[in-house]
Formats: C-alpha cells, structure tokens, sequence
C-alpha cells in the first residue's frame, strides 16, 4: 500500500514523539545501550498486523497528542496505550491495520489508560540507521531526533507480503495497580531487608522517563555492614532495579545505562518489563519477588 514515495508530515507531537525500532543489541561491551521501543511487545504486534519484519522502524508516543498528514496513501496500525485516534473526525480502531489516504489527517488524543501508544507503518519509517538501528537513544543521544512540527518522514517500500489479520485480541490495560514478577538481584544482600521491595505498594514517580521509572515509597535501608560502602559500576540490564543511596528504587527501561553504582535488589522478568513501561506516573507497582 505505502511506497518510497509516500511520506507522513509531522503537523503536531504532543509531549514526546519518537522514532523507535527494537534497538541495538549486542553492543554493551562498547557502551551502546540496546535502547528501542519501551514496551517490546506492543511494538511487535504492530509489525505483525502489517506482515512486515520487526526490524521496520515505527513511532512511539507519550501521552498522545501526535498528528500527521499522508503524503500518497500509506498504512498503519496503532498498538499499545489507546488514544483516541481519529481521521479527518472519524473515529479509528486499535489492533488492526487501516489506510490513510493521501492528505487525510490522523490524530491521537491522550490515552485513558497506559502511557505509550505505537504507530506501525508499513514500510517503516525511512531515516538514517545509527550502528545498525534506526533507534532514538534518549540517554545517549543516539539515532534520529524527537520528531518536531513540520518533519516529513518518508515510507519504505512495501514489504512482498501483505496483512491477513483483521483484528488482534489484546489484554485490556488498567489505571489500577499493575504486579511485576521479579527474582531477587545480584546485590539483594546489600539491603537491611531485600522482602521489603515486595512488601512496599510503589507509586510511579512523575520523574519517570524511557531511562527508568522512579519508584516511590517507604525508602528502603542499607544492610548495616554495607553503610559508607559504595559498589564499583558494573554491568546492568533492562528490567534491573537500582537502589540509590536515598533508598527509592528505579526500575530501568529502554534507554538505561550499561553500567550503575547501585546495587541491583532484583531483576524484573522480560514478560513484564512491557507492562510496567505502560505505567503512568501515580499508578502503583507491585513487585512480586521470587530467589533465583
């Protein structure tokens, strides 16, 4: 449907608008975080809906608030946190593929629930890859710019299959408390009581970001034959959780760095890193821990 021809032109951004893929991995060892879309799995499933490959690059937004106009006819899918999107004032539908004709405006409103809504073009969104991906790198500053008014994204081609799925059934998301499975970390011993973490209700900080979401509450203490030490930086992984000196916690995501001087409590499952990505800041988190 879409062609190198065609071209979506930015005409509003919202709060934050990105062009994301999923990342560059495998590239820790020289400081290269895999950064990519925050919620994996929403991502994925825009890919799907388009029979393309999860490599082609699509638009993560925060808290809606995004509007484009084709530029020939192109087709999309929206995925993840469901803003309400319209066409030129009809109302679009999520979890399935949709065309927008040329000249044809989209808009997205603020989402009810969740906080990251995904646009999946198919073609991908055509920019220059950095180090293989076309990724933005909130932290190190890596691979294209936050999308502003008046950018002009082209379209690739058209991969030689085409969408054979009319809608796909998603779990619905929540306003309420989300729970996130979690084995205990390589540093748990650093704390008075590591069980705490899962005994604490954790609010999502408005601090939060695609680097990590800072976690609110009763802070948690330093085991007392650990106070005045500090851990030299080591290596640290999405769905870590770090614990600063001032005893919050910080859960990371996408863009975290590949190495902290924090201790690592615990480590949030892959299955789940997607769900917490999706939490707005004042909803609250569960951890549920488990021994390695």
């Amino acid at each position: 449907m879409s062609n190198p021809r065609s071209a979506l032109e930015v005409l509003a951004t919202g709060p934050l608008a990105l062009i994301q893929d999923l990342g560059r991995p495998g590239l820790a060892a020289m400081g290269v975080g895999r950064s990519g879309a925050a919620d994996r799995r929403s991502f994925q499933l825009g890919a799907r809906l388009l029979a393309q490959d999860y490599a082609a690059a699509g638009i993560e937004v925060t808290f809606g608030g995004l509007a484009l106009r084709a530029r020939g006819d192109v087709m999309l899918a929206l995925t993840g946190a469901p803003a309400p999107a319209t066409v030129d004032g009809s109302d679009v539908a999520y979890f399935t593929p949709f065309v927008l004709c040329d000249g044809l405006i989209l808009r997205l409103a603020v989402p009810d629930l969740g906080l990251r809504t995904y646009l999946s073009v198919r073609g991908g969104v055509e920019v220059p890859a950095v180090l293989g991906s076309r990724a933005t790198d909130m932290l190190s500053g890596l691979g294209p710019a936050p999308l502003k008014v008046g950018d002009v994204l082209s379209v690739g081609s058209s991969p030689s299959t085409f969408p054979n799925v009319d809608v796909a059934p998603v779990r619905s998301m929540t306003n309420g408390p989300i729970i996130l499975r979690a084995i205990l970390g390589p540093r748990a011993d650093w704390l008075a009581d590591p069980e705490l973490l899962a005994a604490t209700a954790w609010t999502v900080s408005s601090r939060s970001d695609r680097v990590g979401i800072r976690l609110q509450g009763q802070p948690l203490h330093r085991h007392e034959s650990r106070l005045g030490q500090e851990l030299l930086s080591e290596g640290v992984v999405r769905g870590s959780i770090q614990v600063p000196s001032g005893g919050e916690p910080v859960l990371f995501l996408a863009d975290h760095p590949v190495t902290g001087g924090y201790p690592v409590a615990a480590v949030v499952k892959d299955a789940d890193i997607d769900l917490a990505a999706q939490a707005v800041p004042g909803q609250t988190l569960w951890i549920s821990l488990k021994r390695p």
